[in-house]
């Protein structure tokens, strides 16, 4: 018997956010959630580079040893390029993003999950929820604080203890490798599905709704119809026994993409010709139009250089301009012990002189009267060579 996926991801903004900052993948090897945040400039951001990193695992060949280890590198890695992201702008600081994730090999399935997006499986009838919320309200529960009726209508319900992200150390991801079946139906959702709609409608809707493109869309639907506060975001994956398909008919083979890190951040879009392709492109998913995608990734390394390269600009232009004041004005001193007159003005800085010797007179200093010798001392300003001129025969006549 050999086994497959059979799949679907859809996600919508919702009716109240102004953007998307989910991210779903879904393909015959991956199926993963992201749910962004950090505000409008981050949480989509923060899904996208998730679940960009994760999308090279797809169509690799992986082994029951090495699936679980590639899926925690993909998931560090993740972690590492949002913390860097957020450091080289100030803006996106906090930005960070939950995952959810299964990669097949085999007949077993390595998950990784960090967050309040969630993994359900639906076997035999009866739905089970795979992972366990990473959240304040969560741990409430767990310490026997809080019952899990009021739980759901928590005002602090969307208080997160752990994301991707959002902080520049190691975050404790959950990871444990599943046993698969023929006939398993997976859901990996966002919490903008799980928060509105009941787990005993998730049950019924993936028990009667067959096709997955059909019960994600009519799971989308349910949040929708519920109000939908939050983006909605939603993975099917149906186990099945390729060989014993009709005609030999297997799963889809076109992997999706949804969400913030679509091309269409309303449809899903194709996957492309590889996984390091599609990886490549997703990385670099900020903004919708491709042709500002450079223009954007230059603004970016660009950005944090901009001020000090300004204020290094007006203090060189500031630095020259009193340079140039400097050397339009005069005054009569002394060289040497001698009176001369000099261009600038009798002050240093560091080791650069404002001022050179335009003129020297055989005047000595020693020779003039006590308040002369003083004025020399101080420098006497004057407006130009012609006044200077006139303080220099001044002196000679002993005034």
């Amino acid at each position: 018997m050999y086994l497959g996926i059979h799949f679907a991801a859809r996600s919508d903004v919702g009716l109240v956010r102004a953007n998307n900052q989910d991210s779903g993948f879904a393909g015959p090897h991956l199926l993963a959630v992201a749910d962004g945040m950090g505000g409008a400039a981050g949480g989509d951001i923060a899904s996208s580079i998730a679940i960009a990193r994760l999308a090279a695992l797809e169509g690799e060949a992986h082994g029951p040893d090495d699936a679980l280890d590639e899926l925690k590198e993909a998931i560090s890695d993740a972690h590492a390029q949002i913390v860097e992201r957020a450091r080289n702008d100030p803006e996106l600081s906090g930005l960070g993003t939950t995952v959810t994730a299964l990669l097949r090999s085999g007949s077993t399935l390595s998950m990784a999950h960090i967050g309040d997006s969630r993994a359900y499986l639906l076997r035999d009838g009866d739905l089970e929820q795979i992972t366990t919320d990473h959240s304040f309200v969560q741990h409430l529960v767990d310490t026997g604080r809080l019952s899990v009726a009021d739980a759901e209508h928590h005002p602090k319900r969307s208080m997160l203890l752990r994301v991707l992200g959002d902080i520049d150390a190691d975050v404790p991801v959950d990871i444990s490798v599943r046993e698969t079946r023929d006939g398993d139906r997976w859901l990996l959702c966002s919490d903008g599905l799980s928060g509105v709609v009941s787990k005993d409608t998730l049950r019924k809707t993936m028990l009667e709704v067959e096709d997955p493109g059909d019960c994600a869309d009519a799971l989308v639907g349910l949040a929708l119809a519920a109000g939908a506060p939050d983006n909605v975001t939603c993975v099917i994956g149906d186990i099945v026994d390729i060989d014993a398909s009709p005609d030999g008919i297997g799963p889809a083979t076109t992997s999706q993409i949804v969400g913030s890190a679509a091309r269409d951040r309303r449809k899903p879009s194709a996957g492309g010709d590889s996984p390091a392709g599609k990886a490549a492109r997703l990385a670099t998913r900020d903004e919708p139009d491709d042709d500002e995608e450079p223009s954007r990734d230059r603004w970016q390394r660009i950005r944090p250089w901009l001020l000090p390269l300004i204020t290094l600009l007006v203090l060189v232009c500031a630095a020259w301009g009193g340079y140039w004041w400097s050397q339009q004005q005069y005054y009569v001193g002394e060289d040497a012990g001698f009176v001369a007159v000099y261009r600038g003005i009798p002050e240093s800085l560091g080791s650069v002189s404002l001022s050179h010797v335009v003129e020297k007179t055989e005047i000595l200093v020693d020779e003039l009267a006590p308040y002369q010798r003083e004025r020399i001392t101080d420098a006497i300003r004057v407006r130009d060579l012609e006044q200077a001129a006139g303080v220099v025969a001044s002196l000679e006549a002993g005034d």
